[in-house]
């Protein structure tokens, strides 16, 4: 290692040479996305977004030069002073209280976040050694969560320069497959570069990262993908990688972080770095995905990717269809009220090989052959998926007929993972493929509207993709139905988070609106802190429980009144016997309404005393005087407090506020209040993009399970999962991504069903592409 005098002297000069090489690749890297640019208009695409492209490329090609200099400005400025660690319009930082966030914001960090992470998913362990390399020079336990090395600062400078280059976020998306292609190689070269460096001059010849890693007991292997570095690992570090319990939830391993870091802070960081991350796989590598099919079916089908080629089905295909749809509903199950007759796979693959066959033989044209070999290949992959439950798998398959009408009819199927068919497919298998197919059944009432989503588009043959969105836009409804009102084992559980959420947005909002009442008024202030800290909580307990109209409600914001009244200077003897007479009752309202909001009893005595000392004030004449008449004034409006409320969707349920909601948890209701490790913005960006009714696996509290999604709150401040058993966990936002950033929540699918049968008919004709032609 290099003496300790020249430590820091290194790591500047390493992190100098990482921005070189940056530079130095820039410019290639910049032509390479023009380049994607135009094989962007090569796409074929509806007229309307055809239009958008051609827009988007020439946006890019009049400010690649303005980009590229923005970049190269952006590593110079954070080399020399340092990487900013906010922008104007950012996501507010944890614990900071109730904010608005601008829908601009979360798009811009869900965008910087996937460009971090397509970059980690590549060059990951590179980044490891790097990072060990550069905190042993500088004699630190972790690098700074804003050092130039770090792939998100990269990122950040990258988007920032895009839009001062003066190019959209649409264009961004639209290129998101390049731009994460051609970065995710160019870091890791550049990693690569800088430890070669350190290596020559005696810097950590090999690192091992075995202290750092999370074990996690009897927890499966998850081997390393991709790996460049220098770093060693014995047998047992592989499987470390694996999900596992971290701090505040179960069993952790011991992590030899150093200077007083929290055991398992760089455990939980690195797992999240080692794995292949579903934000970072669900947008542009899936893109890519589909951009390497349709390459490979271009050689053997030159026009097959064709904008121009012609869409109209030719007449032998249309009826071959229509025979095959006949044939599917005859052995699907014939009488539509009825239920689906039990298929076994084999069958079902026989019969789909079978029609593939028949409908090559009506194909006109090699495109439409193409275009029904990659279907059939598709549903293949999908009917032999174990996780999805015999009794709806031949749903799937009488889906195979539509998918192929729109494939033939709508090339730009294979273009793009958001048409409306590949999304209906990917979120009805999101919702059964957690269940235990071997032993348990999917609930009678989501197995009836995947049936009747399934033949809905089966009556509209000739709608195309609009059939799709329709039943794909129902289909999200009857789930936040489903969930609320049929689901046996969720119904409670939403039912109280629902009340939990109530109770918090009120108890904000009443706060929000006190405060401004009370603003300008001489109100004592323990008798202040007890109204916006305790009885704001009361005054929302008691309007969920019996209505804001109910006589209870009136009676709590009546004690409130009261109370400010009797805190109020006393300076005459009537004044003081009229408060004695009224102050036995007012304080048992006041135990009453604590003890109905859950108060503990010790703090409802400490209240009490801290009360009892503002009205000593108050009748030694200390306290300020509230006149008459701003007294009725301030009974007015506490009496019509609720038309005076916030909107509902004003009010943010922060981390402060999650210390509380412990309070609501029960034998029917988990609330997680501990575990995790520190969230990015990214995380809770991701956070906010967890569909309902998917399935993952949680660690918590030394159980290790499947959990279902089934509830968001307003703007996913809360989220409600349930386990198969019908307990039911509560997150609220913050802590919801504290657990996705320690991978103690995982999705149950590593990516979306339709891409993952796109990867797989990728491969066998990656092997033979003939078959495209026959």
């Amino acid at each position: 290692m290099a003496p300790a005098a020249a430590s820091h002297p290194l790591a500047t000069q390493a992190r100098r040479l990482y921005t070189e090489e940056l530079v130095k690749g820039l410019a290639p890297l910049v032509q390479a996305v023009c380049e994607g640019g135009r094989t962007l208009l090569e796409r074929p695409s509806e007229r309307a977004l055809a239009q958008q492209r051609r827009d988007i490329v020439q946006e890019l090609l009049k400010g690649a030069q303005a980009w590229h200099r923005a970049i190269v400005q952006g590593l110079r400025s954070a080399l020399l002073h340092g990487a900013s660690a906010s922008r104007q319009g950012d996501l507010p930082p944890p614990g900071s209280g109730m904010t608005l966030v601008a829908d601009d914001t979360i798009e811009l960090e869900i965008l910087t976040s996937r460009l971090a992470l397509a970059i980690m998913d590549r060059a990951s362990w590179e980044f490891s050694d790097l990072r060990a390399r550069v905190a042993n020079l500088e004699q630190r336990a972790e690098l700074e969560a804003h050092d130039l090395l770090r792939a998100h600062v990269l990122a950040r400078i990258v988007v920032d320069a895009w839009r001062s280059a003066g190019l959209s976020m649409e264009g961004w998306r639209e290129l998101q497959a390049p731009l994460h292609e051609e970065f995710a190689p160019l870091v890791e070269v550049a990693y690569h570069e800088v430890n070669r460096w350190l290596v020559e001059h005696k810097v950590l010849a090999e690192v091992d990262l075995r202290p750092a890693i999370l074990r996690s007991r009897g927890a499966p292997t998850m081997p390393p993908t991709g790996w460049h570095g220098s770093s060693t690992f014995d047998g047992a570090g592989a499987s470390a990688f694996a999900p596992g319990p971290g701090p505040g939830g179960g069993e952790s391993g011991t992590a030899a972080t150093g200077s007083g870091r929290p055991r398992g802070y760089v455990a939980d960081e690195t797992r999240m770095m080692t794995r292949a991350s579903p934000l970072a796989r669900g947008g542009g590598d899936s893109e890519a995905l589909l951009g390497r099919l349709s390459r490979l079916v271009e050689r053997q089908v030159p026009g097959f990717g064709s904008a121009t080629r012609a869409q109209a089905m030719s007449p032998a295909l249309a009826t071959a269809i229509e025979v095959a749809e006949q044939e599917l509903r005859e052995r699907g199950g014939a009488a539509d009220s009825g239920p689906a007759s039990p298929v076994t796979t084999p069958a079902l693959l026989d019969d789909l090989q079978q029609r593939k066959d028949l409908l090559k033989k009506a194909a006109a044209t090699p495109e439409e052959r193409a275009t029904i070999e990659i279907v059939a290949l598709l549903f293949q992959s999908i009917l032999t998926e174990e996780r999805i439950p015999a009794s709806v798998r031949v749903w799937f398959a009488r889906l195979q007929m539509p998918v192929l009408r729109v494939a033939v009819g709508e090339p730009d199927f294979f273009a793009t993972v958001d048409h409306p068919a590949r999304r209906l497919i990917d979120r009805m298998g999101a919702c059964v493929m957690g269940f235990d197919s071997a032993s348990r059944g999917v609930d009678d009432a989501l197995e009836r509207e995947i049936k009747r989503v399934v033949q809905v588009v089966e009556a509209y043959p000739d709608t195309g993709r609009r059939v799709f969105q329709t039943v794909l836009t129902e289909f999200e409804k009857f789930l936040e139905h489903y969930f609320r009102h049929e689901n046996a084992a969720t119904r409670k559980g939403v039912s109280l988070a629902h009340q939990v959420e109530q109770r918090e947005t009120l108890a904000i909002q009443f706060t929000i609106e006190l405060r401004r009442m009370l603003n300008e008024m001489p109100v004592q202030e323990g008798v202040r802190q007890f109204l916006f800290q305790i009885w704001a909580d009361v005054l929302a307990t008691t309007a969920v429980r019996f209505g804001a109209g109910s006589e209870e409600t009136r009676a709590m914001k009546r004690a409130a009144a009261d109370l400010i009244w009797s805190a109020s200077a006393k300076v005459t003897r009537d004044e003081r016997a009229d408060v004695i007479r009224r102050l036995p009752p007012l304080l048992k309202t006041l135990r009453d309404g604590m003890s109905a909001a859950g108060t503990d009893p010790v703090r409802q005595e400490e209240q009490i005393r801290n009360l009892n000392s503002s009205l000593a004030a108050a009748f030694s004449a200390k306290a300020a005087a509230i006149p008459l008449e701003r007294l009725q004034e301030l009974m007015e409006r506490l009496d019509t407090l609720e038309e005076m409320l916030p909107e509902a969707s004003d009010a943010a349920i922060d981390e402060s506020v999650v210390l509380d909601l412990s309070g609501h948890e029960s034998a029917d209701l988990e609330v997680v209040t501990d575990g995790g490790s520190m969230p990015t913005p990214a995380m809770v960006a991701w956070a906010r993009e967890l569909q309902v009714g998917s399935w993952y696996m949680l660690d918590y509290r030394g159980r290790s399970e499947a959990v279902q999604l089934a509830w968001h709150g307003l703007r996913k401040q809360l989220s409600l999962f349930v386990t198969t058993q019908g307990r039911c966990v509560l997150f609220q936002q913050q802590r919801l991504a504290s657990f996705l950033q320690a991978g103690l929540l995982l999705p149950a699918q590593d990516e979306a069903l339709t891409v993952r049968a796109t990867r797989s008919a990728l491969a066998k004709l990656d092997v033979d592409s003939s078959y495209l032609v026959e």
